[in-house]
Order: structure tokens, then sequence, then C-alpha cells
């Protein structure tokens, strides 16, 4: 599978990775990708940026030789309306977001109080990518979030960072598998996402390929085969 993205990494201004935004940006040149993201943690992540980063990124280039880079935040979901801890214009102004349960941000609740903090936070429209819904901590109903997603155009991430056997996120594969299952039978697309915080693991989506080889997920519900699929959900392009 052609796959020539990868938009959900993070440099030293999130708190907790550890390269610039320079060392990423040559690794994924060197990698040979043609969309890079850089999405950073939002304020509510402790020991990450303030607002003022968010609102600068304008003065960065977004193109550098053929690499086209993406600038945005993963941004933390705090309630059950689905808000979130970077306010407008800030938000509407990323080329990406992602919106995410962390757990230093949020508490897990119920199944059903998790599910409606995911779906509240995609009726937001400069929401495009739910990142990590694989985490065991914050049980969903994984039906009803791919089927939102679908109804409110978001993608859903499968994230080769929760599939660490060394990582904190629970049941992931198993979580994973039922999504792309769900996904595949409501047409819903997906993303492959690094998370990386290192530069050697940008597009490292290897942890993720068997899982959607086991179930014949259908590429062309995969966006990172295509920017063109990437650009009809994104803030940049929409």
């Amino acid at each position: 599978m052609r796959d020539i993205l990868d938009v959900h990494t993070h440099t030293i201004a999130s708190g907790h990775a550890y390269n610039t935004m320079m060392e990423m940006i040559r690794a994924a040149q060197e990698k040979g990708l043609e969309v890079y993201g850089i999405t950073e943690h939002a304020p509510g992540m402790p020991g990450s940026c303030h607002d003022f980063y968010f609102h600068n990124l304008k003065v960065v280039e977004r193109q550098f030789g053929e690499l086209e880079v993406l600038l945005g935040a993963e941004v933390n979901i705090l309630d059950e309306e689905g808000g979130v801890d970077l306010e407008e214009p800030y938000l509407g102004r990323m080329d990406v977001v992602i919106a995410s349960l962390h757990a230093p941000c949020i508490r897990p609740g119920s199944r059903e109080w998790n599910t409606r903090c995911l779906i509240r936070a995609m009726e937001n429209p400069h929401i495009n990518i739910i990142g990590h819904p694989d985490d065991g901590r914050y049980p969903l109903d994984y039906e009803a979030v791919v089927q939102a997603a679908k109804e409110h155009h978001t993608l859903l991430e499968i994230n080769n960072n929760s599939l660490n056997p060394q990582g904190f996120r629970q049941n992931a594969e198993e979580n994973d598998l039922e999504i792309l299952r769900l996904c595949k039978k409501y047409g819903v697309s997906v993303i492959l996402g690094s998370d990386a915080h290192y530069y050697k693991d940008i597009l490292n989506h290897e942890r993720i390929r068997p899982l959607l080889e086991s179930v014949s997920f259908p590429e062309e519900l995969v966006v990172n085969t295509d920017r063109k699929k990437l650009y009809a959900y994104i803030n940049k392009y929409m």
C-alpha cells in the first residue's frame, strides 16, 4: 500500500518530544513523504506550548522542496460537550486539528459518557481527526463513534504508538480491529498516524499494517495513499 503522509507528530514544543521542527521536517524529507504534519499538544497538556505558539504558526513556511508541511494542533477534549483547549480564532486557523482524550486532561467516564465526549467534539467543524480512539482506558461505543464520524465527515485515526507493547493504552489492538471492521462496514475513512515524538518514528505505521491485512481493509478508505483524500477532510483545504 502506498503510504505518503503522516500528520500526527510532535516536536520539543509539546514538552515531551525530542526533536526540533526543522529536525523533524528534514527527517520527513529523507523518508520521502509528500505531506508531513506537526500537531503539537494544545495548552491543556502539562508542559506544552501556550496559545501564542499556535497563533504565530503563520510565520512558518508550508513548503520545503517537494514536501508539503501542515502545522496544527492535537487538542484535548475536556468535557462531555466536546469542549477543547484551543479556542477560536486559533482553532480554525490550524491547517489540521486532531482531538484526543488524554488522561492528564480528562478522567475516563462511562462508555456512554466517553462516547458523548468524542461525538460532541466531532460536531466542531474545525476538528478534522479523532486521535487514538483505541485507548481502552476510555471505553467507547464504537458503532456510534464510527457512524458519527461518517455523519460529521471526521477521520478516525489508527495510531501506531497505541500498539507499542511498552505503551500505556489498553486493549488497543482489539479496539483497532473493531474500529476497522466497522469503518469497512459503513464506508468510513481512516488515517494512519505514527504519533511520533522522535524523528525516527515519522511514518512508522508498521504495527498497523497487519491489522489492515487481517480484516482486508479497503485501500480506498485509507487517506494516507493520496494527499487529495486527506485534503477533503482538513481545515487548510475546506
